[in-house]
């Protein structure tokens, strides 16, 4: 059994245990680093950029680990899948035989996609780069395909598809809601109904078909077992090609208020008596052809396609750590950590999407599996290790003050402040809009007086000042009124 020993072992090649490496070795460059990924390439955050005390942009490119080891000369990388921790002997087994002895340990093993319809050769579930590149093979064969799952990764995938039908499957009443209120999800559709041009890419239209609902039946998610590479970054989509063989425009069906119920080839569909549903006016495609699968949905509409997209979120990957080694678990599956991203168990850390944050949080700041976050744990988790083998206090980084997300959604910038959808909140709040159309929406949430969070869409400029107030605490009372008048610059007027 071959041995490796280290100060700092790290499992997982995403973007948190990348930047926990990178960290570690700029903090300790004496100590060894011994970063353990299953794939070949890992994810290096390039192009950095701090806009504000918390907001921050990056590009993520998929980098061989050659690269890693020679820009941090303390890290190594060894390719293999983390397999069984023993936390009390300080020791890692890996799938190839290697076993690991550490003096610190950071668990970034990300997470695992949930997948409808178990081992179904017609489902793909979309959450690192290979799963893209098989979407974008299955992709140019395809005429329509079904799109299940209402965040980040099925907003980018709907807009960015080419000639093809899609049928876009969601659980809730309007578009993005992980992201984005239902108002911001009005603002999108009037622009997504119209051809329009851009700089940055072909003509996008959306075909918008609101649906109600006739009741829930839970979706029966899976787990692919399959080793994954790191999470997608930022703008992953905008960049692939994704095209179909389809004769058409781009045009998106949406159903609202549902999940899916039965994932079923031809045969099963006769057998049990359904009818396909023609979603699209254009005829194409119609309800007679035969299609490689078919979904129920719990409205009972069936819909028929060349393959299904499962984009409906992830699942902490805690599997090769708990049991045995006394990690606490919290009711989201995730391994929790204090505030220097320590686990229950002794000189055992985790960062991003496998582990949830269990401090006490700030007021304007809560978790989300967010490229972000994955970032600024792996990051904090680096200078706590080092801090920790140094016998030094850390403090809780201020990142962790507010919570900010910079995105994109269908070619606008999206910034999210605080509680940006009033997230706990309670009652006795009320909102502040601003909607020019086609070019911006802003809303603000105000309680107290005081804002607490804050949502801006398009190239609004009022970031870094909407920051600084719902930080700062201003009693925005006497202001109210002008807050939002596009006539007053309320950047010189708060400064």
């Amino acid at each position: 059994m071959a041995v490796e020993r280290c100060t700092f072992a790290i499992v997982g090649g995403g973007i948190a245990g990348v930047s926990c490496a990178e960290t570690l070795s700029a903090l300790c460059p004496d100590e060894k680093v011994l970063l353990v990924t299953a794939t070949d390439l890992v994810k290096a955050v390039t192009n950095y950029q701090k806009l504000s005390r918390t907001l921050e942009t990056f590009d993520v490119e998929e980098k061989p680990s050659s690269t890693l080891e020679t820009g941090c000369p303390n890290v190594q990388v060894h390719k293999s899948t983390a397999t069984s921790l023993d936390a009390v002997r300080h020791e890692l087994n890996c799938a190839d035989g290697l076993t690991v002895k550490y003096d610190k340990l950071c668990i970034c093993s990300g997470g695992r996609p949930k997948v409808i319809s178990n081992g179904n050769k017609h489902v793909i579930g979309i959450r690192d780069t290979e799963s893209v590149k098989v979407f974008q093979q299955r992709l140019t064969t395809a005429r329509r395909i079904v799109v299940v799952g209402n965040g980040g990764i099925a907003t980018e995938l709907v807009y960015e598809i080419e000639g093809c039908e899609v049928v876009w499957a969601i659980k809730d009443k309007s578009i993005a809601s992980t992201f984005i209120d239902a108002g911001a999800a009005e603002f999108f559709l009037p622009q997504l109904n119209q051809e329009k041009t851009d700089n940055t890419g072909p003509v996008k239209r959306l075909k918008y078909m609101q649906e109600g609902n006739t009741g829930h039946k839970d979706s029966k998610p899976r787990t692919d077992e399959r080793p994954h590479g790191g999470a997608l970054g930022p703008d992953w989509a905008s960049s692939r090609q994704m095209t179909g063989a389809a004769q058409v425009c781009h045009s998106i069906h949406v159903e609202y208020s549902v999940e899916v119920d039965q994932v079923l080839d031809e045969i099963q569909m006769k057998t049990a008596g359904y009818s396909a549903t023609q979603p699209f006016n254009t005829l194409s495609l119609d309800s007679t052809d035969s299609w490689p699968v078919y979904v129920r949905l719990t409205n009972g509409k069936v819909y028929g396609c060349d393959f299904i997209i499962s984009a409906t979120g992830v699942v902490p990957n805690t599997q090769p750590f708990v049991g045995d080694n006394l990690l606490s678990v919290s009711a989201d599956g995730g391994i929790e950590v204090n505030s220097c991203m320590e686990t229950s168990a002794t000189d055992v850390y985790a960062a991003g999407d496998v582990c949830t944050a269990s401090w006490e949080h700030s007021k304007h700041w809560f978790q989300m599996r967010l490229w972000s976050q994955a970032r600024q744990m792996g990051c904090y988790a680096g200078q706590s290790m080092a801090a920790a083998i140094r016998g030094e206090k850390i403090t809780l980084d201020f990142c962790f003050e507010l919570f900010a997300h910079i995105t994109k959604f269908f070619n606008y910038k999206v910034v999210l402040l605080g509680k940006f959808n009033a997230q706990g909140l309670g009652p006795g709040y009320e909102l502040l809009l601003r909607v020019t159309e086609g070019e911006e929406y802003v809303k603000v949430i105000i309680q107290d007086g005081c804002m607490k969070g804050a949502i801006l869409i398009g190239e609004t400029d009022l970031e870094e000042t909407f920051e600084n107030l719902i930080l700062n605490g201003m009693d925005l009372t006497p202001f109210k009124e002008h807050l939002l008048d596009p006539n007053i610059d309320i950047d010189d007027f708060f400064d």
